[in-house]
């Protein structure tokens, strides 16, 4: 399994909220570090973490839009749709990633998270006309924060 195919499966599992199965895609030490909360630690905190995540917002979904690796590196940019009281968001960021034996044993995410405005994304950058982008066209609803 490449890098971006086990990111790939762990985005699937987070998107049904199988607390199990993301846990089978870390290393038992593994780390989630994040800008909006503290870190997550241990395979299975994290299946957990992402489970309760997923049961928090209707419809969450996350999609790998680009990916770069190199040895036991891999740096993505990812979206996460949903809906918040019936209205659909569209949540974008990056995250850089360390591998142990074709598990991750590290992710270091970068995004911001705002209650208020869920929609975020890079200032003005144009996401409808870019094809890397997950619902850049399907769903054509996140332009970019403001």
């Amino acid at each position: 399994m490449t890098q971006r195919e086990r990111i790939e499966a762990y985005f699937r599992a987070c998107t049904r909220g199988d607390a199990r199965e993301i846990a089978s895609h870390f290393t038992p030490q593994a780390v989630v570090y994040d800008t909006n909360h503290k870190p997550v630690a241990g395979a299975e905190e994290i299946g957990r973490f992402w489970a309760r995540i997923a049961a928090q917002w209707d419809g969450a979904a996350w999609f790998v839009d680009t990916c770069v690796s190199e040895g036991e590196s891999a740096a993505i940019e990812w979206t996460m749709t949903g809906r918040a009281d019936k209205r659909p968001f569209a949540v974008r960021g990056s995250e850089h990633y360390a591998f142990a034996g074709g598990r991750i044993a590290q992710i270091r995410q970068y995004w911001t998270f705002d209650r208020e405005r869920l929609d975020s994304a890079l200032r003005e950058y144009p996401y409808q006309s870019d094809a890397r982008f997950h619902s850049a066209g399907e769903l054509g609803r996140t332009g970019g924060a403001s």
